[in-house]
């Protein structure tokens, strides 16, 4: 990092040897077995991720870091983030001790841009400022260009290596985290209640939105394959809406790991915005052209926090679907009966226990349902806690619901 003081480095270097240490564990490799048997669907207990998000600003609060750089203080808070993770949470993610450096991919722009009108309020809701209005507006879309500036990938690499590489592996990534939200994109666009309005009085243009989308992230992803952007990612890279992709089913036999194709990775999709319309909106407006997409990877997963098991007769036609995010708002039995052991149980347990009174029996109450629910039903189940906006600075809060979650996974 250009410009770097002595001191800022000195800092770095000391956190990047804490944090070698911790993935030098044996339960790092422990973790990672179990991974690969889970997401084969061999799994030997349900897994546990837990990721603060929101919350991370009151557990690593910005008044910790020491770095005066602000691309060192970045860094910083990084490996404050992991080193704090694993002296807290006991739940099961994976450090490979790997220090990651992105390929620098740039893509230029879609011809419109969503806009927000901001909250007067700290982490207030903002509203959407509609710029897709007409279909002029439509005819101004277009499909972005991807590019790679390889001399500032070089230039990244040999910084990391000259402040890691005695410490830390360094390894360039290109694109691993492939999901698609096409509703996001649409309503960033058009505005959330106006996409509602456009399913029932212009459906055409909605349609026709959506097939430019399919197109442009087609043209988008054979880009990333003609300049050889794309990464494998069956390692600990996040999928879909929580979950690692360690598998041993990927990639291929015929897979040229200096040459990845979309068959040799995993991907995902989701459409939380449909979360308030019925299974057949959401399978016409929305998964009718995301299976176009995931149809060229190897494995895939779906959702958010749409509540998906009142539409799974269209979900489950998700080409070689693996993973499927059930929501604090879905039905879990029905989640349960239907997955079985033919797909991964991805279950997103209530933030909001976090907040409020914290009751520790009544979250283990939850909790145990929900495993042996998935017992009886053969379920491949992880137990993902995250969209943690708050623990209303009471970062312990954390702490206590992973090891309730450990211990009762450890009760079987």
């Amino acid at each position: 990092m250009a410009g770097m003081n002595t001191h800022d480095r000195k800092r770095l270097r000391d956190l990047a040897a804490r944090y070698a240490d911790i993935a030098a564990l044996p339960i790092q490799e422990e973790r990672r077995r179990l991974w690969r048997a889970h997401n084969s669907l061999r799994p030997e207990r349900p897994m546990i991720l837990i990721f603060p998000e929101g919350g991370w600003s009151e557990l690593v609060p910005e008044s910790l870091l020491a770095c005066q750089d602000p691309q060192a203080r970045s860094v910083e808070h990084d490996l404050l983030r992991r080193i704090y993770h694993h002296e807290h949470f006991v739940d099961d993610l994976a450090f490979d001790g790997v220090w990651g450096v992105q390929k620098a991919i740039s893509l230029t722009g879609w011809g419109l841009e969503g806009a927000r009108e901001p909250s007067t309020t700290e982490r207030g809701a903002w509203k959407f400022a509609p710029v897709l209005n007409t279909r002029d507006d439509l005819d101004r879309l277009q499909v972005p260009r991807v590019s790679h500036d390889e001399a500032e990938t070089d230039r990244r690499i040999e910084a990391a290596q000259e402040l890691f590489g005695d410490i830390l592996p360094v390894r360039v990534k290109g694109v691993a985290h492939i999901s698609y939200h096409l509703m996001s994109q649409y309503t960033a666009l058009r505005g959330l209640e106006q996409m509602m309005v456009d399913m029932f009085d212009d459906p055409d243009f909605l349609h026709s939105t959506m097939r430019f989308f399919v197109s442009a992230h087609q043209a988008i992803l054979r880009q990333y394959e003609e300049q050889n952007l794309l990464s494998l990612n069956n390692d600990g890279t996040y999928h879909n809406s929580g979950g690692v992709g360690y598998t041993d089913e990927l990639p291929p036999a015929d897979c040229d790991p200096a040459r990845v194709r979309p068959r040799d990775m995993w991907s995902s999709a989701e459409s939380q915005e449909l979360a308030q319309v019925g299974p057949a909106q959401h399978e016409e407006f929305a998964l009718q052209y995301e299976r176009q997409l995931l149809e060229p990877f190897a494995l895939n997963g779906y959702g958010c926090c749409e509540p998906l098991t009142d539409r799974l007769e269209y979900v489950l036609r998700i080409p070689r679907l693996r993973r499927l995010s059930i929501s604090p708002w879905a039905d879990t039995r029905i989640a349960a009966e239907a997955l079985g052991g033919d797909y991964i149980l991805s279950w997103k347990p209530k933030p909001m226990h976090l907040v409020g009174s914290f009751d520790e029996q009544m979250i283990r109450s939850y909790i145990r349902e929900m495993i042996d629910l998935a017992k009886a039903n053969g379920c491949v189940l992880e137990m993902i806690l995250k969209d943690t906006h708050t623990c209303e600075h009471h970062p312990e809060r954390f702490d206590r619901w992973s090891a309730i979650a450990r211990e009762e996974v450890e009760r079987g």
